[in-house]
């Protein structure tokens, strides 16, 4: 191609353009336009030089801006006119690493259609090939190690391209051109099927359907780590898991093979079909058809269910008539397994058979989980499909490290204006978590040239990751767990330095005073907080024996609002048990005094007669929000007496009921609409002292759907900030500790 030389510019193009087919688009805009000079991938995104008549420059520009692939996310093009140099042709160039320079990496996505097409030709030479893949889709983030990304810098490397391969590669009109992980069944990776510790010869994916079809688990290696999946049909392999796995209770995901199916045990509207067919393919929380032919142990007690649609090749071939319960390959406790070795270890006592590949995972990604409200992603866990896509903070930070908290750890490596969040690392329970934690921080402050000067952590001396700060840096700042909630939510939705009014509800919080908070309600803006208004503390007694076991939480109320024990609910209290309380709350015992909704959620549960005993987080809270009657518009009333919002009026409601004999999704939905009530008085009066007319809600409580579905009503004369891109749970802990801890650094 030759072309008349008017203009040169160079151009640089920032955000997610590595990897989704960024310069083929650059190349084939540049032939369309006459245009010459070369393109190519550094660590800092896509470099351009370009030259020709000026016309054709500014469309091409605009094209830049106007037509990016699909999976492109373009933040910045800058503009710099330059000398020309006569060029005849448009290239594309090697790409160039500098230490000092990053770029933006896509997460991993699912299968496009043009693969999916390929994948079921007979006559195409991908058909039924587990690891099809191109420019628009696959894997990303779980197998790169370092950037620019390029192939020798992934676990694909272990994998020369055959010459057919290797010409798609090199094609720049090619879908291929310059898919990194780009294979076929010649030259790529392969799967295989391991029982009793033989792989078998044969179709694995077909023996894996039957010995799923016959009852049996199977172990998956996936996209981010492995699954353990069995018939969500089968009753007894659905127990089965959970008595391998001890997880009695603990809904598990379903994985479905299609929309349509999943009509046949869920409603599904229209915006939350958009959330489960959407690139990311997220586990979706639904609500549950009943009947239906699943087995009734995948969420028992829950009038949810978390659904998934298939997402690599693999899955799609895997999961084609029938939904398998597909939930992570993992010990309690410890993150999910990726490693085949590792997984034959750990997990050789919970599956049947090793559904396996070959193709590394560097990078551990475990399923990404939302709810929908109102129209909106809620998140409940942010991992695969949306890490490590940057948040933007509305102010610029230094170079630093947020650790997040002890439940549901996630971290935020943050610089200048961008918030990295991890993807869901697991519980800081034990060293395997933190080992995975340290790994994970490691590998992304690599791929994104971060050196954090600061780490910012949670102020609650017990956590793991609090101790490992400390260990870690001289320059430390801690940030007040339910501070960080908000200034979270705040982050997210660019909110200025300005003061909130902060509902901050969860299970635990360490607080200013040495006591559990949890029922907070903070004046608050990035540099500072003031409990404006908090829940009445109550006794706790023995910690997390009392959140395993509601009937105490519901007796620790009771007692302090000066009530009897004596309640038919309440019967499954040992007597020798419930001395001992006696006693522990007389004389204050082993006991610490919190404020924690959640744990009020969680008496009211047990006083309802809905959970007694919880075998994982917040069971309780979410089997009440289950179980409450929609109908029901009547509520209980907290008493409000200066910044002490007083539970036990409700408490003593809730006892006249059961007296009288109310079934329990009354009390349920009465106990919901109390709690939004109590928050429109609140927020008003603080609203009148303050001046303050936004409210920003955060912490575990506010994943209940059906309380924001109360709440919301209550509070249309103010600006409601609820969460969107991070969780409201612990999981979005970390942006808020980047916020605060930026301004703190920098004021």
């Amino acid at each position: 191609m030759t072309t008349r030389p008017g203009r040169r510019q160079r151009i640089r193009v920032t955000g997610v353009v590595q990897g989704v087919g960024f310069r083929p688009f650059v190349y084939g805009i540049a032939l369309r336009f006459g245009l010459a000079g070369h393109v190519g991938n550094d660590s800092g995104g896509v470099f351009i030089e370009v030259e020709g008549p000026a016309d054709n420059l500014n469309s091409f520009v605009e094209a830049l801006r106007s037509e990016p692939p699909p999976l492109a996310h373009v933040e910045r093009i800058t503009v710099e006119e330059m000398q020309t140099r006569g060029d005849d042709d448009f290239v594309i160039v090697h790409s160039e690493a500098h230490p000092q320079r990053a770029t933006l990496i896509s997460p991993d996505l699912c299968t496009c259609d043009d693969c999916l097409r390929e994948l079921t030709d007979p006559a195409d030479r991908r058909y039924r090939y587990a690891f099809i893949n191109c420019t628009n889709c696959g894997p990303r983030y779980t197998i790169i190690q370092d950037i620019p990304y390029d192939r020798p810098l992934t676990t694909m490397a272990a994998f020369p391209m055959c010459p057919t391969c290797q010409a798609e590669y090199d094609d720049p009109l090619d879908r291929r051109f310059h898919a990194q992980p780009n294979a076929c069944p010649d030259c790529g990776p392969q799967i295989w099927l391991e029982e009793a510790g033989v792989r078998l010869a044969g179709d694995a994916i077909a023996a894996a359907q039957r010995i799923i079809a016959d009852g049996g688990i199977v172990a998956i290696k996936g996209l981010g780590g492995f699954h353990l999946a069995c018939d969500a049909a089968n009753d007894n392999a659905v127990a089965r898991l959970r008595e391998r796995k001890h997880r009695p209770a603990k809904p598990f995901a379903l994985m479905a093979p299609s929309v349509q199916q999943v009509r046949t045990f869920a409603h599904l509207d229209p915006a939350e079909e958009a959330a489960l067919t959407s690139r990311e393919r997220p586990i979706l929380l639904l609500r549950k058809h009943e009947p239906n032919t699943l087995s009734a142990r995948i969420a028992p007690g829950n009038a949810t269910i978390g659904v998934m649609l298939p997402y690599t090749p693999l899955h799609f071939l895997l999961v084609t008539d029938r939904p398998f319960v597909m939930t992570s390959g993992n010990i309690s406790g410890e993150p999910i397994v990726t490693d085949n070795d590792d997984a034959r270890l750990k997990l050789g006592g919970l599956a049947d058979a090793f559904l396996m590949h070959n193709r590394a995972i560097h990078t551990p990604c475990d399923d990404s989980v939302i709810r929908r409200f109102q129209g909106v992603d809620l998140p409940v866990r942010r991992s695969r499909g949306y890490a490590p896509f940057p948040i933007r903070l509305p102010l610029a930070a230094p170079p630093l490290l947020a650790t997040g908290g002890e439940l549901k750890a996630t971290f935020c490596l943050a610089e200048g204006e961008k918030a990295f969040m991890s993807q869901h690392i697991g519980d800081m329970a034990n060293l395997s978590t933190l080992d995975a934690f340290t790994h994970a921080a490691d590998h992304m402050a690599r791929l994104f040239r971060i050196e954090p000067e600061a780490i910012i952590t949670d102020s609650h001396p017990g956590y793991l990751s609090n101790r490992w700060a400390h260990e870690q840096s001289t320059s430390l700042v801690e940030v007040q767990h339910h501070h960080a909630h908000i200034a979270a939510v705040m982050a997210e939705h660019s909110h200025p330095n300005e003061p909130v009014i902060g509902f901050a509800f969860d299970g635990t919080g360490y607080g200013t005073d040495g006591t559990i908070w949890g029922g907070e309600v903070l004046i608050a803006d990035y540099g500072t907080f003031e409990r404006a208004a908090y829940l009445k503390p109550v006794p706790l007694a023995g910690g997390d024996v009392s959140v395993q076991r509601p009937y105490r939480l519901a007796m620790s109320h009771l007692y302090a609002a000066g009530l009897d024990w004596d309640i038919p609910t309440l019967a499954i209290c040992p007597p020798e048990e419930r001395q001992i309380l006696e006693r522990q709350f007389t004389i204050g015992l082993n006991t610490v005094p919190t404020s924690s909704m959640g744990r009020l959620f969680d008496a009211v549960s047990a006083l309802a007669g809905v959970c007694q005993h919880a075998t994982y987080e917040a069971q309780a809270a979410i089997e009440l929000e289950s179980i409450a009657a929609h109908d029901v518009h009547k509520g209980y009333s907290f008493a409000l007496d200066g910044a002490v919002i007083d539970p036990a009026p409700v408490i003593a409601a809730i006892v006249t009921d059961l007296n009288a004999g109310a079934p329990a999704p009354v009390i349920a939905a009465k106990f919901h609409n109390a709690v939004a009530a109590m928050i429109a008085r609140v927020a008003a009066h603080l609203r009148d002292i303050h001046g303050v007319h936004t409210v920003a809600f955060s912490g575990g409580v506010f994943q209940n759907t059906l309380l924001l579905e109360k709440t919301r009503p209550h509070l249309t004369d103010f600006n409601v900030l609820t969460h969107r891109l991070v969780p409201p749970n612990d999981g979005g802990l970390a942006l808020g500790q980047a916020a605060i801890g930026s301004h703190r650094l920098t004021r």
